[in-house]
């Protein structure tokens, strides 16, 4: 199925046959297209200018609507790592000048060549074909197959792109049009394929280079950088650079897809040629384009935006072993630390990463008065806090039965507190207003709580603790608000960030003498489940404010309908006894306890983490992966500890894929509202920011028109772009690129960034 949307900026739907036909039939498309062909005939007849018209052309097309021949995409978004593929390739013909009777002669082969749409382009010089792809072929395949099947060996190979969209046009520019264009690719007819050497993927792929490249001598050079094919390389950088250029700016685009291309095609102008597109432009000024460029000086190490490029070729082809954004969770390790292989042992497989997940609230509960010093200095205690989500059925439950074991012995003092407190509870009742009351009695240190319980009682139970950690179990995250208080209704997401702050304060002041009056440390660990559409609503109010980056996240993926039910083993008293040494020895720890294993492990994971950022330019990730390091960190301790202050190769393996998968868990849930939300708060920032250096806001080839407007954007009124771009010429910042324009078109002269201003100014390439 292909997508439909009703402008280039809303979300992609599901195209139906209805859809499509009110969108030819919309008299908004035909005004916006006649009055494209307005423009043409103005142009052609010297009363615009080349860039006039395109400008024109480009503003008028972004009125129309669209579809996606090639993909519908998952949450709406035109993004190739969305996409679900249709099993459709578009094909255009451009610039030719009567595109009916190019249709004329290749009508007769409709169904030949799996034509199930075609009519003519919104700028009417261009011939638009959809048709289905031959089994078997990737998009760029299919393009270089209908290429040979019409003779072409000058199309426009820019159209490999899942996210590629066709403006609509009238119904009167359509040329002709199949039921099978809207219907699910499963049933389409596919055009005949011999199986020839002629025509197979690689002899089509090895032509559609030849065709790129016909005055240079063709070399073998490989197909592929880091097991990345060069035509998805290539895609992908188009991408990073804003997409393929308009017809104004082909040659600049070229020069600057050049100069980061020779970085992975060892400097060769031939092999770049090979492997880039043309995008209509001549050959000779394409091939002259790029040999400028592998004779610019260039730094010694890649630029971050082809970097970037790199790691999102390896992410959507699989080819990293960092899976925080891929749209499986990261597969757990095989060989498990002991307590871990112990605790999941009567669980179902898929139940397994949550379990593993889940158990470290209550074991770090067993602590007390026992730190750990962090990496960068800070002593923590092991504030650990879990949230389930999954979806409705998925078997949340399944973290029941381990807590329990895990919380036995805690279980069995506080039953006997609370017979205590019950006890002192009834003496009080029996007493009269003027009678002498017992003081509360000491040691009422009751670690278990109701999740539902007010903040009064909660910071009750803090103050009897003495230091100990409290624990509770919800089964619905929303439990969590019976914390709340009238002053404050966010109280619970305040009780939440603080703690897992080391040293924080909680607390509350009151008159009455039978009211609680107490200045606590908050030491809550707890686990809550809950929907994921639940989840993300619950925690819409403080994406940014601090309680997701605390929390350790995990989930259960969604069964196989119609799949076997899933059986649990019997928890024994043999369970408990293998499970009683890590209790004890959690039990016994006091004081500061290190593990240097752990630190070169934390070091080397946050260093990855940061890596991992810079590359991908994700500041969502980069800050959600600060805490999510410590909560790692955290749980090695409470392993080191648990087997005794022995540390071993299983809990390394175990403690990184728990920090991946917390990650990939926040990013799954979170990570795009956060992301909008960073948005927004940097948009905002800008109107009031200090001043920026203007040269590394621009692109690498510039002209004086983009100068002049980037100027404006920044709110700058003092000076001149005139004075500016001379000012930067004599000290040796920009040099003038191409041909000197004459004074008529000075806006339009281009101007490049010298090699000695890039070393200087990295971050400007």
């Amino acid at each position: 199925m292909i997508g439909i949307a009703k402008t280039i900026k809303d979300n992609v739907q599901p195209c139906t046959s209805e859809q499509l036909s009110q969108a030819l039939d919309s008299p908004r498309v035909a005004e916006v297209c006649s009055a494209i062909a307005e423009a043409l005939h103005k142009h052609r007849e010297g009363a615009i200018t080349d860039e006039e018209y395109d400008a024109t052309k480009a503003r008028l097309k972004k009125q129309l609507p669209l579809i996606t021949p090639h993909a519908t995409f998952r949450n709406e978004r035109r993004k190739n790592d969305e996409a679900i593929p249709s099993g459709l390739s578009m094909y255009d013909i451009d610039h030719i000048a009567d595109p009916r009777a190019k249709w004329a002669e290749i009508e007769p082969r409709v169904a030949e060549l799996g034509i199930v749409f075609a009519h003519v382009t919104p700028s009417t010089e261009g011939l638009r074909l959809v048709f289905v792809m031959p089994q078997g072929m990737s998009l760029a395949e299919a393009q270089a197959w209908m290429a040979q099947q019409l003779g072409d060996t000058e199309y426009d190979a820019c159209v490999k792109d899942y996210a590629r969209c066709s403006f609509l046009v009238p119904r009167t520019y359509v040329l002709y049009m199949s039921e099978e264009l809207c219907a699910p690719a499963i049933g389409r007819t596919q055009p005949s394929l011999p199986t020839t050497e002629a025509n197979t993927p690689e002899t089509l792929l090895t032509e559609e280079a030849d065709a790129q490249v016909p005055s240079e001598p063709l070399e073998s050079f490989p197909q592929e950088y880091e097991e990345i094919p060069y035509p998805i390389l290539v895609q992908t950088l188009e991408e990073q650079m804003g997409g393929a250029p308009e017809h104004g700016n082909r040659n600049t685009f070229i020069f600057s897809m050049a100069c980061h291309l020779r970085y992975v095609c060892n400097d060769d102008a031939r092999w770049i040629a090979s492997v880039l597109p043309n995008y209509g432009e001549a050959e000779a000024k394409r091939m002259s384009t790029i040999r400028s460029a592998c004779a610019r000086s260039q730094n010694k190490s890649m630029p971050k935006i082809m970097q970037r490029t790199v790691l999102i070729c390896k992410e959507r082809l699989g080819l990293t072993t960092d899976e925080n954004t891929s749209l499986t969770p990261p597969a757990m390790p095989k060989r498990l630390p002991a307590l871990i292989k112990l605790l999941v042992s009567r669980t179902p497989k898929m139940y397994q990463p949550a379990v593993a997940h889940a158990v470290f609230p209550a074991l770090a509960a067993h602590l007390w008065n026992t730190t750990f010093r962090y990496i960068d200095n800070v002593e923590h205690e092991a504030t650990l806090m879990n949230v389930l989500m999954a979806g409705t059925g998925a078997g949340k439950n399944c973290i029941t039965e381990p807590i329990n074991r895990i919380m036995a012995d805690i279980r069995e003092r506080d039953r006997i507190n609370l017979a205590r407190e019950r006890e002192w509870k009834q003496e009080m009742q029996t007493k009269g207003a003027n009678k002498d009351k017992r003081q509360r009695p000491e040691g009422l240190v009751i670690q278990e709580i109701d999740p539902d319980m007010t903040n009064a009682a909660f910071v009750q139970r803090l103050a009897d603790a003495e230091g100990r950690f409290l624990y509770t179990r919800m089964n619905e995250i929303d439990q969590f608000d019976a914390l709340k208080t009238n002053a404050n209704k966010k109280a619970h997401f305040q009780i939440m960030c603080l703690a897992f702050d080391p040293g924080n304060v909680y607390g509350q002041t009151r008159v009455g003498t039978g009211s609680v009056t107490e200045r606590v440390c908050i030491r809550f660990n707890w686990n809550a489940s809950t929907t994921i559409a639940k989840g993300k609503d619950y925690f819409r109010s403080v994406l940014t404010d601090g309680p997701i980056s605390r929390i350790n996240f995990c989930t259960i993926p969604k069964r196989t309908i119609g799949s076997e039910m899933p059986i649990f083993g019997t928890y024994d008293a043999a369970f408990d006894e293998e499970l009683r040494p890590y209790i004890e020895n959690l039990n016994k720890a006091r004081g500061l306890v290190e593990c240097r294993a752990v630190n070169r492990l934390i070091k080397k994971l946050v260093e990855e983490n940061a890596e991992f950022a810079r590359l991908s330019q994700n500041r969502v990730y980069e800050n959600l992966s600060f805490r999510a390091s410590v909560i790692a960190f955290l749980k090695a301790m409470v392993l080191y500890v648990a087997s005794g202050e022995k540390w071993d190769k299983t809990m390394e393996e175990f403690v990184r894929w728990s920090l991946e998968y917390d990650l990939w868990c926040k990013m799954q849930f979170f990570g795009k509202a956060i992301g909008r939300l960073t948005e927004a708060d940097e948009e905002e920032t800008l109107k009031t920011k200090g001043p920026q250096n203007l040269l590394d806001l621009l692109p690498e080839v510039f002209t004086r028109e983009e100068a002049q407007l980037m100027r404006m954007h920044q709110g700058i009124r003092e000076g001149n772009v005139r004075l500016m771009l001379s000012n930067w010429k004599r000290r040796g910042y920009i040099e003038e690129y191409g041909d000197t324009l004459p004074q008529s078109d000075v806006m339009r002269q281009r101007y490049i960034k010298t090699p000695a201003y890039l070393e200087k100014h990295p971050q400007a390439a």
